[in-house]
């Protein structure tokens, strides 16, 4: 399944729909945990980039959810 490129503000979204919250960050590095499964992942934070198609498909690996419960979260 091909995943977009998204922004970091899409990502963070779509992972709080999936039950993500925000742990913490540091510096550009925005650390989410979900509670429920214990899953913890980190989002970089840069205005103006995209997240490419690698960089998402580690961190929806991270977050332990599947490509298509990530697309139904998008």
């Amino acid at each position: 399944m091909r995943l977009p490129s998204l922004t970091s503000k899409k990502m963070v979204r779509a992972l709080e729909r999936a039950g993500f919250v925000k742990d913490r960050q540091k510096g550009s590095h925005l650390i989410m945990i979900n509670p429920k499964n214990n899953a913890r992942t980190v989002v970089p934070i840069h205005q103006g980039k995209t997240l490419k198609r690698p960089l998402v498909h580690a961190i929806i690996d991270d977050a332990r959810l599947s490509p298509e419960e990530f697309l139904k979260s998008l």
